[in-house]
């Protein structure tokens, strides 16, 4: 009986030692130093149910989710739009971590899962998602996060056609990436300055030495300020802009292009009328200023 008796308190001395010795907080919140701690299975079972509404594309359940500041009038809009675009929508959350900080301030759940979207035009997407939903006080969500890995099967993707060039160089074979340097308010602004014919503000977006290859096989080379004449011989212009796509190489420095569909009417002080539908290849080298054009027309 004394054997059981020391055997027994072996046992709760183990269980104590245990509890003790294993940490009920960890990591940190960089900016103020503090830890976490797990959160309540209620945290982890609302970001289930959430999924749920969001993969029946329920809007009306899906809002109550969320905060009344973080769900405004706009998001609402958006949600109901981006929703009934769809034919099936799928969230399957596969992993999913409660914590909040240790002085309560901080509460998220953290969120791995798999979707999967059909739009009704027949587009296809495919993801695995990490994803960061804030909570306030009362459980809503205020705050999301959202990091993707995206699946080779989805008809959109960050990268892809490929550089061949004229030769064989460096970067033959490499994918082309959207470039995101202000390309594309760039060339709008360019427009409105070039249809004002206001030679000062038109100037300002190229570089101090242009090159520009026109539609009839000529080439021009031009000083920044040789563009001081560029109106001189037309009474108007009208350049509508149809498309802007800005590319670059993948693994290459800033310097990129864009792809600008358009067309453009010209009347020439002496009467005569110019009008083309154009596509242009417009250069940037690394200081964002325009460098070189090359011009194709019908």
């Amino acid at each position: 009986m004394k054997n059981l008796k020391i055997q027994n308190l072996h046992i709760i001395l183990l269980f104590i030692i245990t509890i003790y010795s294993c940490k009920n907080s960890g990591g940190i919140l960089i900016e103020d130093g503090s830890s976490y701690k797990f959160g309540d299975d209620k945290m982890s079972s609302n970001l289930i149910s959430l999924a749920e509404a969001y993969s029946d594309r329920d809007t009306e359940k899906l809002f109550t989710f969320y905060s009344d500041s973080f769900l405004t009038e706009r998001r609402k809009e958006w949600s109901k739009k981006y929703l009934e675009s769809l034919d099936s929508l799928s969230m399957i959350p596969y992993k999913v971590i409660p914590l909040v900080s240790e002085d309560g301030k901080n509460r998220e759940v953290i969120a791995w899962s798999k979707e999967e979207r059909i739009y009704k035009n027949g587009s296809y997407e495919k993801f695995d998602l990490m994803e960061v939903f804030g909570l306030d006080e009362t459980g809503k969500v205020n705050l999301f996060k959202q990091w993707k890995a995206i699946d080779t099967v989805n008809f959109g993707m960050p990268y892809g056609g490929k550089f061949i060039g004229v030769g064989e160089n460096e970067y033959s074979g490499r994918p082309l990436v959207f470039s995101n340097r202000g390309e594309v308010e760039i060339i709008e602004e360019l427009a409105a300055a070039y249809n004002a014919m206001d030679v000062e503000s038109f100037s300002e977006y190229f570089a101090e030495e242009v090159e520009f290859k026109s539609y009839d096989g000529k080439t021009y080379n031009y000083k920044k300020s040789d563009l001081s004449q560029a109106f001189k011989p037309y009474k108007s212009i009208d350049w509508k802009l149809i498309s802007i796509v800005p590319l670059k190489i993948f693994n290459t420095d800033a310097a990129s292009g864009a792809m600008v569909l358009s067309t453009e009417s010209r009347v020439f002080k002496n009467g005569k009328k110019w009008k083309k539908e154009l596509m242009e290849l417009i250069y940037f080298d690394l200081e964002g200023k325009i460098s070189a054009m090359l011009q194709f027309a019908r």
